[in-house]
């Protein structure tokens, strides 16, 4: 097998933080290697150290000559004005045939390759730059976090994508599910140590519990060894006729070392609420319909759940899950109806609108103490906001200076300090690495209260839930199936999708189309809303409306960004209203889009 790369003797730190202290790993050809390891051990900054956007300390990274690497930029590197077919041929360098053929992989074909990138969301356009990575014929991948974000169905159709590629791939993601489907290998970070190994992720993590155990028995064996031997040392050192005795047992101590295991390193301890377990129903909705004033999003919502259920709230990015969650909480007035909790609940929330109004002039510590419940031990304080990667001095830092990510990790530590015997979680896993999210499901396991909670981590999802409610096409269902059923159904779409678009179906981009779908089912009125137009007057809105689409989620990613970014709190509630309100205009102007287009199909 071809070396495509070989990191030796790697060294790079910052400040007092190591993160490569004589890293070694080979990498072979057509692998396909999952890379994990703790949040800040230092994954992003290899990636970037072979990408040579980094340099190490000491140390070497070879390439092999014919090394092509793949990075799927999180930029956007497109000309003003550029279509698709434009951009393909100018970023490869290959002739508009070998670019079309490529493209249609993705199924930008059509109108989709002639349109000007800056027309074609989010979504299209990331399908357009793994077509233009796909051009360059690399043989290695690297990608760092793929799944963030991705709704269900998308998260599949990149692992469909990822298992067709013949080439190597290196990704970073705490999704253990993703790199289960994806990846035949694991490559860990620890204590500034790379290790390969040739299983799946799961695979990895029970063979670390092994070793981890067995260095703890015999770190416990040790530890036994010392305290005897230092009894011996202390009780006849003194005595001239023992004292070289004493000292060849001192000689002995001195040898006696306990071996460092990733458990001394900060490991995730996390302990749900204390509550009391209760009986009935926890929550009714009534004929509750969910949305804005100028928008429903489902409507004739009948939920029912009972005290120390696990609700998972499921469906594709854009259907109504935040929403759902917010009319629960009372953040968001329902449309109609009404929703009713049980006496005595006590909810404790995990949402965007909740970490951005944190007490500013407080300490991460002092927040912490003030959350918890009276009586909380320190220590399980201190380990709380470990796990929530506040260590050391940065239990100090003032919520003011806080990042979103930090913020969010701090909402979480105090929730789960907290007194809540309902805890309403919104895509609590975001911000957290394989064993922190690992952590917290075996903590919601042992919770004895009532979760109702959104995840796009399949993983996740199956270990904590113990009921489905899926919002899709206007409506909120609750699933009784289990997991793998809910599982099946999803994956028996996708495949009848595929196989349509590979008998020659049409070549309107899915995600719109099913958008189309789901306003007609919602909204048995929209097609009065908007009327047939002849097809000139429908191809001269579509391209108004591409323009529009673009546009907004230029708007949206911004947005985005800056709400990730700002530890003002007034800041980030404007930037979550404004987030709101574009994300309802595109969701219109994708519905009207994907309307013209099936008009002009007819």
């Amino acid at each position: 097998m071809t070396v495509l790369l070989q990191i030796r003797n790697a060294h790079k730190r910052y400040g007092d933080q190591i993160l490569l202290d004589g890293a070694e790993c080979t990498l072979g050809g057509n692998t396909k290697v999952g890379f994990i390891g703790r949040n800040g051990a230092g994954k992003s900054t290899l990636l970037k150290c072979i990408l040579g956007d980094d340099e190490l300390d000491t140390g070497e990274i070879i390439r092999h000559p014919k090394l092509r690497i793949g990075y799927l930029r999180q930029h956007d590197p497109f000309l003003p004005g550029e279509t698709a077919l434009e951009f393909l041929m100018r970023d490869s360098n290959q002739p508009d045939w070998k670019c079309g053929e490529v493209a249609g992989e993705f199924e930008i074909k059509g109108r989709m390759l002639e349109s000007p990138m800056q027309n074609l969301s989010g979504g299209w356009q990331t399908r357009v730059k793994l077509a233009a990575l796909l051009l360059h014929e690399p043989n290695l991948l690297l990608l760092d976090e793929p799944t963030n974000f991705l709704d269900l169905r998308t998260q599949i159709l990149l692992e469909h994508f990822l298992r067709s590629f013949q080439e190597a791939c290196l990704i970073v993601s705490h999704d253990r599910a993703f790199l289960n489907a994806t990846c035949d290998s694991t490559l860990d970070l620890s204590m500034g140590e790379l290790t390969l190994f040739p299983g799946k992720a799961d695979e990895y993590l029970e063979y670390q519990r092994g070793l981890r155990e067995h260095d703890q028995r015999t770190n416990a064996s040790i530890e036994v060894k010392r305290k005897q031997l230092q009894e011996f040392i202390d009780r006849n050192r003194a005595r001239a006729s023992t004292a070289t005795r004493a000292k060849s047992k001192s000689k002995m101590l001195e040898r006696l070392e306990v071996k460092e295991t990733s458990a001394d390193h900060a490991n995730a301890v996390i302990r749900a609420p204390q509550v009391e377990p209760r009986q009935g129903p926890v929550l009714r909705t009534r004929s509750l319909s969910i949305g804005y004033a100028d928008r429903t999003i489902a409507s004739n919502v009948g939920l029912e759940i009972d005290h120390g259920t696990r609700a998972a709230i499921v469906g594709d990015n854009g259907q109504g899950k935040t929403t759902l969650l917010r009319t629960l909480v009372h953040s968001l007035s329902p449309v109609a109806g009404e929703v009713k909790w049980g006496y005595g609940c006590e909810l404790g929330t995990y949402a965007q609108h909740v970490y951005t109004s944190l007490p500013e002039n407080k300490t991460v510590l002092e927040h912490l103490e003030y959350e918890a419940i009276p009586g909380t031990k320190n220590q399980m304080i201190l380990d709380t906001a470990g796990a929530m990667l506040f260590r050391g001095t940065a239990v100090n830092k003032k919520v003011r200076v806080l990042s979103g990510g930090e913020r969010a990790r701090l909402c979480m530590a105090a929730l789960l300090l907290g007194k809540a015997n309902v805890l309403i979680l919104d895509e609590p896993g975001n911000h957290l690495d394989v064993e922190t999210v690992e952590a917290l499901a075996d903590a919601l396991i042992d919770y004895k209260g009532t979760v109702i909670f959104t995840s796009h981590d399949r993983h996740f999802l199956k270990r904590v839930a113990t009921t489905y409610i899926e919002v899709r096409d206007g409506k909120v269902t609750q699933y009784r199936g289990d997991y793998d059923a809910y599982m099946y159904m999803v994956q028996k779409e996708i495949d009848e999708a595929e196989s349509s678009r590979q008998g020659g179906a049409s070549n309107k981009p899915q995600a719109a189309s099913n958008t189309s779908k789901n306003a007609q089912k919602s909204n048995p009125a929209s097609s009065k809303l908007a009327p047939a137009l002849d097809d000139r007057a429908a191809r001269k809105q579509i391209g108004n409306l591409e323009k529009t689409i673009a546009k907004l989620d230029q708007q949206k990613k911004e947005i985005h960004q800056q709400l990730m970014s700002t530890s003002d709190p007034q800041a980030a509630m404007k930037l979550h209203e404004e987030l709101t309100k574009v994300s309802q205009e595109l969701d219109t102007a994708e519905t009207r889009w994907a309307e013209l287009q099936e008009q002009l199909e007819e």
